[in-house]
């Protein structure tokens, strides 16, 4: 899971944007399609199409977008990083918990707020994971063990961070700016993305239920992936008032 992290000089421009989106989708509330009508499936973007040369095709997946921001808050995105990546990423964090003893997790313990890798193991009746969290730009840190974790990941949260900056391209033409805007007036570029690799349940002791409980992630844009076990949920709007699996 990756995270768009936005510094304290950008929170009057986020708050800015929020209110841009609250209007925008307020007056699309009127659509032909409610949210209602969709509960039973969660929207895909197909992310190559957002920028198809085809004016059709394009105007219509960026509508379908603009619709899954406005009934959902999310949606499953294909076409944006390649799959032979994804899976090399899930290998690379497999290998970190498979390879690696907890002596040598035990050095990235939290010390300090600005620690750039941390490693923790959480262990109770609300909460039951291990996890690995980095910071991935604007400047890459990673363990150093095991040897095939730095390269996999790494090409994952490069990707991953051009489709961001897509992404916020779409956004802002859906909103009537030019494709720029967002990623102009946020410093998307300056901006930290920050990643938690989770493991359910944690290799070493483990009581209570598996995963973690509901919360909201912070940042601009958050991705999440999940290997073969899936069990990710997803709560709806406030409006519906429940959840997707």
């Amino acid at each position: 899971m990756a995270n768009r992290m936005l510094g304290q000089e950008c929170f009057d421009l986020k708050n800015k944007a929020i209110s841009h989106l609250h209007d925008f989708f307020l007056n699309s509330i009127n659509s032909d399609v409610s949210a209602v009508d969709l509960c039973d499936e969660i929207p895909t973007i197909v992310y190559s199409l957002l920028f198809s040369e085809n004016h059709d095709e394009r105007a219509k997946s960026l509508e379908h977008l603009g619709k899954a921001c406005q009934e959902f808050g999310f949606f499953y995105l294909i076409n944006g990083v390649e799959q032979s990546v994804v899976e090399g990423a899930l290998k690379g964090i497999s290998d970190f918990f498979e390879l690696t003893n907890q002596e040598e997790r035990s050095e990235y313990l939290k010390k300090n707020p600005m620690d750039r890798i941390r490693w923790g193991l959480r262990s109770h009746a609300g909460e039951n994971r291990e996890y690995l969290k980095i910071v991935a730009h604007p400047e890459y840190h990673c363990p150093s063990k095991p040897a095939s974790f730095r390269g996999a990941i790494g090409e994952y949260f490069k990707r991953m961070h051009e489709v961001e900056l897509g992404l916020a391209k779409a956004i802002s033409k859906i909103l009537g700016y030019e494709e720029t805007y967002i990623e102009k007036e946020f410093k998307l570029e300056a901006g930290f993305d920050v990643s938690a690799m989770n493991l359910y349940p944690p290799s070493f002791q483990s009581k209570g239920s598996i995963g973690v409980p509901e919360h909201t992630d912070p940042g601009f844009f958050v991705s999440l992936i999940q290997d073969v076990n899936g069990g990710l949920q997803c709560s709806l709007i406030k409006e519906i008032g429940s959840q997707l699996t």
